[in-house]
């Protein structure tokens, strides 16, 4: 007898991100399990910093946003759950569905995606089971309506047109030589990923003044964390296209005392601007 493919042909992937931890997104795993065929969800990180909505919609844009077009992303990170915040699918324009709170964790990697209509989720069209209790809509109702898209519903038909939640201003200014920003994620490693886009640092850059949080710096501009100096913080690019302060085998949150929302500022001269200026003394 053949063996059983693992992947339905054609059927779209299932991620899931949450705070959640492992146990409770296993009972996550469980609902898709029983109306999935195997091999279509695929775990992208449970261990988002708990209840920290804008952090999570960072990582998960780029966790997510590489997926084939057409997958479904289920995003649990939902510190409202029980209140008045709708849960909502979103049909985004390359196929691809998000499933979330409407709380503004799911709208970065909307945008990423070329954007997309809402659709507020209505409990009784997705075929689950009664819920139980109103805290964990993550099993009760994201992951009933991701399996009813995967088995062919259409997000409309989920329930009707909504408008979306969408996080406070905290995007990066950009100035002559400098830019504003702040702190988006911290990593496993300690390092401070902020929302600067790297690419606005010119090339030839060698080195960047710093403000973050309370702290003054003058840092490297490195290509790689081994070009830094020993237990010496750094910036450098990070693989999310923004600036990245480190240290090297340390951790820089912890040498800096900042985390997640602290305001940083980089300011860079380039070897050409640096010589102009000593000519004009």
């Amino acid at each position: 007898m053949a063996a059983r493919p693992l992947r339905r042909e054609g059927a779209p992937l299932v991620t899931l991100s949450s705070d959640l931890g492992a146990a409770y997104a296993a009972q996550l795993k469980a609902v898709l399990a029983h109306r999935l065929p195997p091999g279509h969800i695929v775990d992208l990180a449970h261990d988002l910093r708990p209840h920290d909505v804008a952090e999570a919609a960072f990582v998960v844009r780029a966790m997510a946003e590489r997926f084939p077009a057409g997958s479904v992303h289920v995003v649990v990170v939902d510190p409202g759950v029980g209140g008045p915040r709708a849960p909502v699918v979103i049909d985004c324009r390359d196929g691809s569905r998000l499933v979330g709170p409407d709380n503004g964790v799911l709208v970065p990697l909307m945008e990423a995606l070329g954007g997309g209509t809402a659709y507020r989720i209505d409990p009784t069209r997705t075929g689950a089971r009664p819920r139980v209790g109103t805290t964990f809509d993550g099993r009760d109702v994201f992951a009933p309506a991701a399996a009813r898209l995967v088995e062919g519903a259409r997000p409309r038909d989920l329930g009707p047109t909504t408008a979306l939640v969408r996080l406070g201003p905290r995007s990066p200014r950009r100035g002559a030589g400098s830019a504003e920003g702040s702190v988006a994620h911290v990593d496993r490693f300690g390092n401070l990923v902020t929302n600067v886009p790297s690419a606005w640092v010119p090339a030839g850059t060698r080195q960047l003044a710093v403000r973050v949080g309370r702290r003054r710096l003058r840092l490297a501009f490195v290509a790689s964390y081994e070009a830094g100096g020993a237990d010496a913080p750094l910036a450098l690019a990070s693989s999310f296209g923004t600036l990245e302060i480190a240290v090297r085998l340390g951790r820089a949150a912890d040498r800096l005392r900042v985390g997640v929302g602290a305001a940083v500022r980089f300011q860079w001269w380039t070897p050409r601007a640096r010589a102009g200026r000593l000519n004009r003394k």
